[in-house]
């Protein structure tokens, strides 16, 4: 049989290429709709419904979701299980996470619910910190644990809380991008001098593929996780320490310590240091600039589009002080510096104006633009690019270029 394929992009692994899975056609919401009247349920507006699957990590989700049309602020989502092997799961569980916690827990619930999971770790671990978020409250969800009635912010709130573990249960499948959240989770675990684990579940749908199954697919789930798509999104979280499954293989559920890989922090604290460079960069050259334009040297600038323009951005080179703007190309003659405004005029106006100091933005090309004024007869007293922070005599003083 041929493959069916369309261009979507995993929420997992970011594959760009998904087969078609399953066209449900459109349907009304199936859980947070509560209509109270038959006329009202009928009436229901419907949602396009075409699950296609990733043949790279096996995970298969819903491509044209739309996260709008789901009332999570008016209803809640509740997940109501009161069997007896529910509440074996659970128990199950809370002793994995506290297997790995402190005697008193700093642990946060992104997602809680009514509270139910996170009151159960509470009351086996007293004298901890225990703190849920959800956009939606209920009567139950604040009893005994602290609440926050807001969506959870992973930089932020990671800095904020210091929690030694998070907890994320029946939430994943709800989400369009469910690995920004776990990646940005690990990144905010960055912040704490300790270990924080994430402890995930979702519903696992390895048993679809051998029963054919279709009453799993609804609109309020984005995403259905198999195992191996599963396991592939908790390792971008860090290091999966467990994963197992519950409640007769129904749901998957995985232990992870969150954590950065070393190259990609290494790549992060790079930047965080070029940002500040930045910052120095911009306020040396923005005066070396100024001083040229109070020594009454006369300066011309040489390209004013493209990176010249972004260098007469960064450095406030502004028409007032840096009126004579010039380019070798003819189709840009007579155009003005995007922002600032300054008139663009053909190079040989240099040949009828003296001028002390030619500015050459392209450090890169700047042996070229200076063979051209050579041949063309266009001479200056200094040709200054931007390097290492400051602007530098491109004859006198030591560049790459």
């Amino acid at each position: 049989m041929t493959c069916d394929l369309i261009e979507a992009a995993c929420p997992v692994c970011s594959n760009s290429v998904a087969a078609r899975f399953f066209p449900a056609g459109e349907q009304t919401l199936a859980t947070l709709a509560w209509p109270g009247s038959a006329h009202a349920a009928q009436s229901l507006p419907r949602h396009a419904q075409d699950f296609v699957q990733c043949p790279s990590c096996t995970h298969v989700w819903n491509h044209r979701f739309e996260y709008d049309a789901i009332p999570y602020q008016s209803n809640p989502n509740r997940m109501f299980n009161n069997g007896s092997i529910w509440k074996g799961h659970l128990a199950q569980t809370r002793d994995l996470v506290l297997s790995r916690l402190p005697d008193a827990p700093n642990v946060v619930e992104i997602g809680c619910g009514e509270g139910h999971f996170l009151r159960g770790l509470a009351q086996a671990r007293p004298g901890g910190r225990f703190i849920g978020f959800d956009p939606n409250a209920t009567p139950e969800t604040g009893l005994g644990v602290e609440f926050h009635p807001r969506l959870f912010e992973p930089l932020a709130d990671m800095r904020a809380f210091q929690p030694d573990a998070v907890v994320i249960r029946h939430v994943l499948e709800h989400l369009t991008e469910p690995a920004r959240l776990l990646q940005a989770l690990a990144w905010g675990a960055m912040s704490a001098d300790k270990d924080c684990w994430l402890f995930a579940e979702v519903p696992c749908i390895d048993r679809v593929f051998d029963t054919h199954r279709l009453a799993d697919f609804f609109y309020e789930h984005v995403s259905h996780f198999t195992t191996e798509s599963f396991r592939a999104l908790m390792s971008r979280a860090g290091e999966v320490v467990t994963l197992d499954h519950g409640y007769d293989g129904e749901v998957v559920h995985a232990l992870v310590k969150l954590a950065v890989p070393a190259h990609a922090r290494s790549r992060a604290e790079a930047a965080a240091r070029f940002a500040a460079r930045t910052v120095e960069s911009r306020a040396t050259i923005a005066q070396q600039l100024s001083q040229l334009s109070a020594s009454g040297q006369r300066v011309a600038i040489w390209g004013g589009t493209g990176k010249a323009a972004a260098f007469i951005h960064h450095f406030g080179a502004d028409a007032e002080r840096f009126p004579l703007v010039v380019d070798s190309d003819p189709g840009k003659v007579g155009t003005f510096v995007p922002g600032t405004g300054q008139r663009i005029e053909f190079r040989d106006v240099l040949k009828q104006t003296d001028v002390d100091v030619i500015v050459i933005p392209t450090q890169w090309r700047a042996r070229d633009i200076i063979a051209e004024m050579t041949r063309e007869g266009i001479a200056t007293k200094r040709v200054m690019i931007e390097h290492d922070g400051g602007l530098v005599d491109f004859f006198a003083q030591s560049h790459p270029y």
